[in-house]
């Protein structure tokens, strides 16, 4: 099953929201509207012209040859000798046919059912014609438009600025829901195009990545699904199990570097992270490692102290490299809805955020939140995730998230 299609399948809590709002909108005040579907004709391939050959350049006019003297004339004796008699040449024989040429034309008998296809394919005959309810696009419908985006927890700016294009030229046009649809992924897309890039490698090793998020935001799933694809991609990787107090999160990254072949760096429970991650650095830089990812605790964004911690994490690991962190990836649960804005906001001040990994897009009717984070920060979405799979963490496709968010086949 392709990304997309299982993106589609599992996004069907955002998907059917929309699709159901669009549905009652274009009832309301719709019309029902018939639509004659004809048949593409096919046309023959027209052949190449041969082109003309050129004319052959005249021949330059040869010099006349100077006049040979002329031979001598003598008289001859008069031959005697008489000519031999020709033979008579014999008439052709007439060529006999098969058919009679003199009786006059019949025309053949062709089938009906060829008859009505040659009449249909001149006069457009075979037509289908099904019916389809249309809306005229006005201030009331964009209105609903906008209500129905808001509830996918797009956000009111970014719901506006949606609509707003949606209905720039189109004002007065009669739109059924496919059409609908259409126009809202492509100007979802247009807004995610800018912000969907890959997560940057860099020649310096170890390259660091730091991941944060909040509680339960599904970071340490990331860092494991992240650590197997780099490592199928021919990268050494190593992972330093920052959340010293949560012992299920280290054991589930080592659950998750056993399956990759990739070390975990542990410490005891309650040791200073920040500790954790100058030693990890130091083993990366001997083994010569391409990644060392960390790995932090779940911290909410109104703690102090938490938010504190994580600053010191990289005040700790700049002693060794000044660029690190050289990612930082924010590791978003989409089911939080409009909150991801703010949890944005304080970690970008706080971490400098350099992209953003969304989880649970299959457990939530809050999709759109991702395009309100789009439209209001600009920063590079690396990857999406819509399940526990390995490969349900994908890179981030803009043309693929907004068809599977309206519910449009592709």
């Amino acid at each position: 099953m392709s990304f997309f299609k299982k993106l589609k399948s599992r996004m069907f809590k955002s998907s059917s929201k929309i699709d159901e709002g669009l549905d009652a909108i274009v009832q309301d005040g719709g019309e029902e509207e018939e639509i004659v579907e004809k048949p593409v004709a096919t046309v023959p391939p027209v052949a190449d012209p041969i082109p003309e050959p050129e004319p052959e350049p005249e021949p330059e006019p040869e010099p006349e040859p100077e006049p040979e003297p002329e031979p001598e004339v003598y008289e001859a004796e008069e031959d005697q000798t008489p000519a031999a008699p020709v033979e008579p040449v014999a008439a052709p024989k007439p060529v006999q046919f098969d058919v009679d040429l003199t009786a006059p034309l019949t025309e053949q008998a062709v089938p009906e059912a060829e008859k009505k296809g040659l009449l249909g394919r001149f006069f457009g005959g075979g037509a289908a014609a099904r019916t389809v309810v249309k809306r005229t696009l006005d201030d009331d419908m964009l209105e609903q438009l906008e209500e129905l985006l808001i509830s996918a927890d797009m956000g009111v700016d970014t719901a506006l600025r949606v609509t707003a294009n949606m209905a720039e030229g189109r004002l007065g046009r009669r739109l059924s829901v496919q059409e609908i649809k259409e126009l809202m992924a492509r100007e979802i897309a247009r807004i995610m195009e800018p912000v969907a890039r890959p997560m940057p490698l860099y020649a310096k090793t170890p390259q660091v990545v730091l991941v944060v998020g909040v509680n339960g935001s599904g970071k340490t799933t990331t860092i494991g699904k992240l650590a197997s694809q780099f490592k199928a991609a021919g990268k050494s990787v190593v992972i330093a199990a920052g959340d010293t107090f949560r012992a299920a999160a280290v054991e589930q990254l080592q659950v998750w570097g056993d399956r990759a072949g990739v070390p975990v760096l542990t410490a005891p429970e309650g040791s200073d992270p920040a500790s954790l991650a100058f030693d990890a650095m130091t083993k990366a830089q001997a083994d010569g490692a391409d990644l060392l990812m960390i790995d932090t605790a779940g911290r909410l964004q109104n703690r102090a102290d938490l938010m504190e911690e994580l600053a010191k994490i990289v005040r700790v690991i700049r002693k060794k490299d000044p660029d690190a962190p050289h990612n930082t990836l924010l590791v978003l649960d989409a089911t939080t809805g409009q909150n991801a804005v703010q949890q944005v906001k304080v970690f970008q001040e706080l971490a400098d955020v350099s992209g953003l990994v969304m989880t649970k897009l299959d457990g939530t009717a809050k999709g759109g939140v991702l395009v309100a984070l789009a439209d209001k920060f600009g920063l590079p979405i690396h990857a999406i995730g819509v399940g526990e799979q390995i490969d349900d963490l994908a890179p981030f496709d803009p043309d693929d998230f907004a068809a599977a968010l309206v519910g449009l086949d592709r």
